[in-house]
């Protein structure tokens, strides 16, 4: 994984970078003061306030590594023009299958998924299958379910 390519898009990247700069500047401070209070109460190995502050900053400083090193490598792409109407990193893309069902689904890094949302990562099956398709191409989706046909409604950058 260190030797992959990171692809974030500018707003993920943010939200990482917001994600990490709390964790240094308010969480973990925050448990360092209670870790601290807890020690001065007296015997640690029975102080479940302290082993428990001990765990939880074990685990902010191994999200903050992750965090730190997934930033050290991420290369952020700029977004396409708003008439680009070829799938690449950063497309929100509407699909309709073959029942005319449509969705609609944001081509994003692997950090930034968010099904909720309708982010998906670029390395995902469907991910993969879009890019470098335009408006109007249909395609079969192969998935553990059976195959399904897609079209590609609509192809649009920003927001």
């Amino acid at each position: 994984m260190a030797d992959e390519t990171n692809y974030i898009t500018a707003e993920g990247a943010k939200r990482l970078q917001i994600e990490l700069n709390d964790l240094l500047m308010v969480e973990r401070r925050k448990v360092v003061q209670e870790v601290s209070d807890a020690a001065a109460q007296g015997d640690r190995s029975e102080n479940a306030e302290y082993i428990y502050g001990k765990k939880r900053l074990r685990e902010i400083d191994r999200r903050i590594r992750f965090l730190t090193k997934r930033l050290e490598a991420a290369t952020v792409v700029a977004p396409r023009g708003a008439e680009e109407k070829q799938v690449f990193f950063g497309a929100r893309v509407q699909l309709e299958d073959e029942d005319g069902c449509t969705v609609t689904y944001r081509i994003v890094g692997v950090d930034e998924i968010d099904l909720r949302q309708g982010d998906i990562s670029w390395k995902s099956p469907l991910g993969a299958a879009l890019l470098r398709r335009r408006e109007g191409d249909t395609f079969v989706l192969r998935r553990p379910s059976g195959e399904i046909e897609m079209t590609i409604i609509a192809v649009s950058y920003g927001s």
